[in-house]
């Protein structure tokens, strides 16, 4: 080699570039998504939530028998606008692992697309941090807005609409708090090491919405305990109190004794009285969560969710640098040049 040559390098793929073109499509389909989304929590905010509240006022201003008049359509409207919406919002994150395990993830490494961005001076690490960090800013910016814009419309029409859902209604606490933002988060890391670990797009998808789904139950099952809960006890012939969420409910002994409640109702059930006085019962208690445990369950919750986003997050690059580092091949020592013979000596 003339010592005047200098070296061919190949030039580093610029990052932010590369991924938005490698990923257009996923991207304005993320951006169409949250844009529809958006003009329709603002219209639950402001003109359908006005004119369902109409509707109600209309219908509870009706007295007697005959005719009455109002407006019907607005009411069924709004509820139905509503039931979608809010199940499009805490349907996100799981959008998010699918698309993370097959094409963010898992479809470069069936194709080999993520092998030729690594010899092209992208270190996998790098290549990984590069994937999941634009996303993420994406995936946060993109469903926090959303559930801020599903808080704010629930906020204004619970107390107008009739039919409003309650605060712990389960699709409704979840689109109104930050659980669905941190379940996104742990569904694109679920998604990418499920990419890292199948290495082919379909096995991906499923794997990362599958363990995504897992998470929200777990989250759910975990929520009510993640919090201490108020007691309250009523008595025998008024039944249980349904507010909040619950955690545990029966009967109280005259001891103070908590027992499993046998179901048979108040005291004005027949038989149900000779039954509690068997059972030496006095009342009726339930755990649960009031409103004002809202935050507290919505903060303890979404800590969860991101402590477990980390780490997947962490076991992803762990796994990367594993894998990678078994596929290198050491460079070849240089063999020295065998020693002269006698002859070749000679001459």
């Amino acid at each position: 080699m003339n010592p005047t040559d200098t070296p061919v390098t190949t030039p580093r793929p610029r990052l932010l570039p590369w991924l938005l073109r490698l990923h257009r499509p996923g991207l304005a389909v993320w951006a169409a998504l949250v844009a529809v989304l958006t003009l329709t929590l603002l219209a639950m905010w402001g003109p359908l939530g006005d004119a369902a509240a109409d509707g109600w006022r209309q219908y509870r201003a009706c007295v007697g028998d005959g005719p009455c008049g109002y407006d019907q359509d607005a009411i069924i409207r709004y509820r139905d606008v509503y039931t979608y919406t809010t199940f499009a919002v805490i349907g996100l994150p799981f959008l998010v692992a699918a698309w993370a395990g097959a094409a963010l993830v898992g479809r470069e490494m069936e194709s080999g697309t993520a092998h030729l961005a690594w010899t092209t001076g992208l270190s996998p690490t790098r290549w990984l941090a590069a994937k999941l960090a634009a996303p993420a800013a994406l995936v946060a910016v993109g469903t926090g807005l959303l559930v801020l814009l599903h808080h704010l419309a629930w906020s204004a029409n619970r107390n107008r609409i009739d039919t409003s859902k309650s605060w712990h209604d389960s699709p409704t606490l979840h689109a109104n708090g930050p659980t669905t933002v941190a379940l996104a988060l742990a569904g694109l890391a679920a998604g990418a090491l499920a990419g890292l670990l199948w290495r082919r797009t379909l096995p991906a998808l499923v794997a990362g919405l599958g363990f995504t789904v897992v998470l929200r139950v777990a989250a759910d099952l975990a929520m009510p305990h993640l919090w201490p809960t108020v007691t309250r006890v009523t008595g025998l012939d008024t039944g249980y109190v349904m507010e909040g969420v619950e955690v545990d409910s029966g009967l109280v002994t005259a001891h103070g004794a908590h027992i499993a409640d046998p179901g048979c109702g108040p005291t004005f059930v027949e038989g149900c009285a000779e039954m509690y006085a068997k059972l030496d019962a006095t009342g009726f208690y339930r755990e649960y969560h009031p409103e004002s445990h809202y935050w507290p369950l919505q903060l303890t919750t979404t800590a969860l969710l991101l402590a477990v986003a980390a780490g997947l997050t962490v076991t992803a690059f762990a796994l990367l640098r594993r894998s990678t580092a078994t596929t290198r091949t050491p460079s070849p020592t240089p063999t020295p040049d065998p020693a002269p013979t006698r002859e070749e000596a000679a001459v």
